[in-house]
């Protein structure tokens, strides 16, 4: 059992990295609040005083703040419904006996690994360009008229380049939990004669509802800050614009920092209760 003296040089041991990590998160955090109450100009005047809540009111008054949280919601819902039930798909493939199981769950796994700016532009130049991509070829192919894919289909886009990236981390959560459920549940259900759907949606499903759930959570955190596949491909036009891609125009393109914080602050707000919600469904998953 632990004394009381070895419980607190233990904290007196963690106590440096306690204070930097809360440095590294509350000091960007504070001067974002501060700014969001400020008239910030650093290329037409610099410093122009305090304005209250004047900018929070400007932001979401502005005609794009409503469009972009929409089209955030939209991505992050796409994005998860796809990673979700494929990641569920492959997950299952990937625990059945196959040669070169190790290597292929390499391959499916990669995508994870490669940089958002790298993958949007090879997605963009390689597979959704309307001349040389391998889709207008496939479409030439069978006599169809190619799509413009950045703009005709800009959000499904999108999704479709944001899913590519999360599905590998879905998917190994998925797997992780699959290889978990007791084989013996799955051959006593098919020596009693239950189908493989009813097999799946009575045992494997259930079993594998915590997983869903951690990989929801975890997903919504950082898709709610998708950017990088935006500034690259569409620039936030055709209705692509996020609540980060605003707040980025707000910021550098028309150099109001004090805009572009209280426009963080509403981000951070918006993220807090989409957690808040989740980690309820969390913690009843997990008390299960």
């Amino acid at each position: 059992m632990a004394t009381k003296a070895s419980r607190t040089a233990a904290r007196l041991m963690l106590a440096p990295a306690v204070i930097l990590l809360l440095g590294w998160m509350l000091v960007p955090l504070t001067m974002t609040v501060i700014f969001s109450f400020k008239r910030y100009l650093p290329m037409r005047g610099g410093d122009l005083g305090w304005v209250g809540f004047e900018n929070y009111v400007r932001f979401v008054s502005s005609s794009a703040f409503w469009p972009a949280v929409q089209s955030t919601l939209i991505i992050v819902g796409g994005v998860l419904l796809i990673t979700v039930v494929l990641g569920v798909v492959l997950a299952i493939l990937l625990d059945q006996p196959m040669w070169g199981q190790g290597i292929v769950r390499i391959l499916v796994i990669a995508p994870f690994f490669v940089m958002p700016t790298v993958s949007a532009l090879v997605w963009k130049n390689m597979f959704m360009d309307p001349v040389n991509g391998l889709f207008a070829h496939l479409w030439r192919f069978f006599g169809a008229t190619p799509v413009s894919w950045l703009s005709e289909a800009s959000m499904p886009s999108i999704i479709l380049i944001v899913s590519w990236q999360w599905l590998p981390f879905a998917t190994l959560i998925l797997l992780t939990a699959i290889q978990s459920l007791d084989s013996e549940q799955l051959e006593a259900a098919e020596m009693d004669g239950a189908p493989p759907l009813s097999r799946f949606f009575h045992i494997t499903l259930p079993h594998l509802a915590r997983a869903i759930t951690i990989v929801v959570l975890i997903q919504t955190i950082f898709l709610l800050a998708v950017f990088a596949e935006i500034f690259v491909t569409t620039q936030g036009a055709f209705g692509t614009r996020t609540l980060t891609y605003l707040i980025f125009q707000r910021v550098l393109e028309s150099q109001n920092v004090g805009l572009g914080s209280a426009g963080g602050v509403y981000a951070i707000i918006l993220a807090n209760i989409l957690a808040l919600f989740l980690m309820r469904i969390v913690g009843k998953n997990l008390d299960r």
